[in-house]
């Protein structure tokens, strides 16, 4: 009985997050719907915001894999990351997650999914190539730590409902000339702030201007629906996950130091090798180890990550160091 309080005190608290977002999420569409046709524009607006909640819930995770070309890898593959994920959750007396991996050569990582069963960890090839083994037990453990302590559903979902806002942004700059094109990082690459130059876009175009209108309207949609969906994910998930997560993985590996070393790396190749802010990624940036994205634009809407150096500093103070 004495572990079934906390497991119930986390899963509430981990719900309130989530349940505000929603009912913020509805009046916001109910207001839309009033101003657009009274009462009745309302009830759509409510129904609205309720089919966008399904969606998120149902889809929140596929979407967050999706947005970073994730794909499953096997034990063939991965030896040694599934022998360390095997041995965390057997340790944390958690079910062994499923394995994913980004091509993002990004360092960083992420946890989805709405409960322990249903989890999923996805690992970027820059992480795997850049950690040893014990800060790469560190980082698993850390994510191990978001799944126990029932933060993946409100991430999860705050990052389904996020895409789901910001997809007509996504629409306009499928239909901009030459937007298939390009990729970064191995990850399909984007414009920073939504725009491309106008020159560019006509050349792309065929000599017309259509690309820099449309470049135009993605950046109103981008920055429009983008601070919609940046204000859901911020009452859904709290900053203080992360240390949470961190004190927790400091615990279950029992090696703190190498957590704070994997999260200097983690942070320092995020601002080497920042992601570009499109609408999908900006949906799953505040899922992951570090602030995947450059502090500029619709993107510093989306940071909820608490600082790497005060990250460190606890980290080190659980391990005795003193500053």
């Amino acid at each position: 009985m004495p572990d079934h309080a906390p497991r119930a005190a986390d899963r509430a608290a981990a719900a309130a997050g989530p349940a505000t977002a929603v009912v913020v999420l509805m009046a916001a569409f109910a207001l839309i719907g009033v101003g657009v046709a009274g009462a009745g524009g309302a009830v759509a607006g409510i129904a609205v915001a309720v089919l966008l909640t399904a969606v998120g819930y149902a889809c929140g995770d596929r979407l967050a894999l999706s947005a970073m070309l994730a794909r499953p890898v096997s034990e063939v593959e991965q030896p040694e990351l599934y022998r360390l994920v095997r041995e965390l959750s057997t340790a944390g007396r958690r079910p062994v997650p499923r394995l994913f991996v980004s091509p993002a050569g990004q360092p960083n990582s992420f946890t989805v999914g709405r409960g322990p069963r249903t989890a999923t960890v996805c690992c970027t090839e820059g992480l795997l190539r850049v950690l040893d083994e014990a800060e790469l037990r560190g980082v698993l453990g850390h994510e191990l730590a978001h799944v126990s302590g029932h933060d993946t559903l409100a991430a999860s979902m705050s990052a389904g409902l996020a895409t789901v806002i910001t997809f007509p942004a996504g629409l306009v700059r499928l239909a901009r000339p030459g937007s298939r094109g390009g990729r970064r990082d191995g990850v399909p690459a984007a414009r920073t702030g939504g725009g491309v130059p106008a020159a560019a876009s006509a050349e792309a175009g065929g000599g017309s201007g259509s690309g820099s209108g449309l470049g135009l309207a993605e950046s109103l949609l981008t920055l429009v629906f983008g601070s919609i969906a940046a204000v859901l994910v911020r009452l859904a998930v709290s900053p203080e996950r992360e240390y949470r997560a961190d004190a927790t993985a400091a615990l279950l590996t029992g090696e703190p130091v190498a957590l704070a070393s994997a999260l200097r790396k983690a942070d320092a190749g995020a601002a080497e090798l920042p992601l570009a802010p499109d609408g999908r990624r900006l949906s799953v940036g505040h899922l992951m180890l570090a602030g995947p994205f450059r502090l500029e634009g619709v993107a510093r809407l989306f940071t909820i990550h608490p600082p790497a150096a005060e990250r460190v500093r606890r980290l080190e103070a659980l391990a005795g160091y003193r500053r």
